[in-house]
Parts: C-alpha cells; structure tokens; sequence
C-alpha cells in the first residue's frame, strides 16, 4: 500500500488534535483569567526502507499557555481581583499541590475558606480562611482584611495575606486541571516563592486572552485541512484500486 495512506493519516490525525485544543480555547473566551492553549505542528521525514523525499509525516507538540494578559473589567466587587503583571495567585490543587492561577473572582465557602473557582486559596501559612459573616476587602499587596458582622469601619483587622507569585525565566507549566505549576525534578511540581512585590487590582477581573475571532478563523482553516488529508487518502486509496485492475487485466 502506498505509504501516502500512513503520511495523510497521521497529518489528519493531528488535524483533529488541533481542532480539540482550538474548540477548548473557544469554549473559554469568557472564562475569567484564561489562558490559551498553544499547538503547533512540525513535518519529520519518514524513516525505513520505504522512504521517500516526498513522503513526510507530522510530529505535533502543546509547547505551553499563551502567557500575554487578558482584558481588565472593572466589576467593583470586594472578591474581585485582578493580578498585575506577571503575578500569578496560589491555591491548592486536588491533589494538595500548590498551583497558580490568574482567576481572581474569589468566594468564601460555607467554612469561611477563600476559593478561587473552587480551589482553596493559599496565605502565608496556607489555605486561607476569614470569619464568617465578616465584610472582606483585598489590598493592593494581598492584604486581606475584615470587619466582623455588626461592627463599624473602625473594627478593620487584618485577617491574612494571598501569596502572589512571579514565575522564573523557566515560566509555567499547564496542568491538564487547568492550573498551573512551576516545573520541578522528578515529575514533582516546584514551589514559587511569595513576591512581596507582586500587586493586584481590587474590584477587577481579568478575562481570557483568546481571541474569538482569531480562534474561529482557526478552527475553519484546521478543519479545511483536515479535508484535505481525507481527500489524499480517498484518492490514495483509488490509485489503488486503478493499479490493481490494471495488474489483473494484464
């Protein structure tokens, strides 16, 4: 069989892997502090006693997260931040590890935890929690204060601090939860240090980074090569069916 079968399959293949990463960056264009997921794909030349200068098959790769910011929307809610900069937020995964994330519209739960779209998040000495009830306010340095329910401006107390933290020149790595970690050894994930110099916006959120116009125009340019690959294997395939008929006849 013509090695072009395997040459376009592959590149179909990795058509489709694409299209998934563009539809997920779609599906987020509104998604509070969103990243967009790159993908890119490389030709390799095909190995074997079968190689041939035309043939080439396709390698495709995920080599991070768009890190450029987002929009700023002024929302004038307390929870609401916004990181400036290359600050990042800390919060604690599923699995207990420390991961970072740019979505800032925080809750408080049901046992006073702060969370960010569910995730705890983490202070300086940990997940961190303030008094139920209590009216909350974010400072420009991460400062969390509160005054308990029934008390005046005067009562103000710090009850906490976020951990912001700034990647190295090594930058981030993307979970498949969505978070991101800082590359460690072993397959473990590292741990940032607080950056006392990291600010946010209070009563700001920052919104995805994806283009919906860009990633439509994107999403129709894969799936026009996807066709494109399934037409070269369709005629591929009657090449065959030709060279065979004529191998018969004679």
């Amino acid at each position: 069989m013509d090695r072009i079968l395997y040459t376009a399959m592959s590149g179909a293949r990795q058509s489709m892997e694409q299209q998934a990463v563009v539809s997920h960056n779609l599906a987020n264009a509104s998604t509070t502090g969103f990243r967009a997921q790159l993908h890119a794909m490389r030709a390799v030349p095909v190995e074997g006693d079968g190689r041939l200068d035309t043939r080439a098959s396709v390698a495709a790769s995920t080599p991070g997260a768009d890190t450029s910011p987002g929009p700023m929307t002024r929302t004038g809610r307390t929870l609401d931040v916004a990181m400036k900069g290359d600050a990042w937020l800390a919060v604690q995964a599923p699995d207990g590890s420390e991961a970072y994330t740019r979505r800032g519209d925080l809750q408080v739960d049901g046992d006073g935890l702060l969370r960010s779209a569910g995730h705890p998040v983490i202070g300086e000495g940990g997940p961190v929690q303030v008094p139920l009830g209590a009216q909350v306010s974010l400072g420009a340095d991460g400062t969390i204060s509160a005054i308990a329910p029934g008390q005046g401006p005067d009562a103000l107390v710090p009850v906490g601090r976020l951990k912001l933290a700034t990647p190295g020149p090594d930058g981030l790595e993307r979970g498949v939860d969505g978070l991101f970690r800082a590359p460690g050894q072993d397959g473990q994930p590292g741990l940032l240090p607080a950056d006392d110099d990291a600010k946010l916006i209070s009563g700001a959120l920052e919104g995805s980074n994806v283009n919906p116009v860009e990633t439509m125009v994107s999403m129709i340019d894969v799936a026009r090569r996807y066709e494109m690959q399934t037409k070269v294997m369709s005629t591929a395939d009657e090449n065959d069916q030709r060279a065979n008929s004529l191998l018969s006849l004679s």
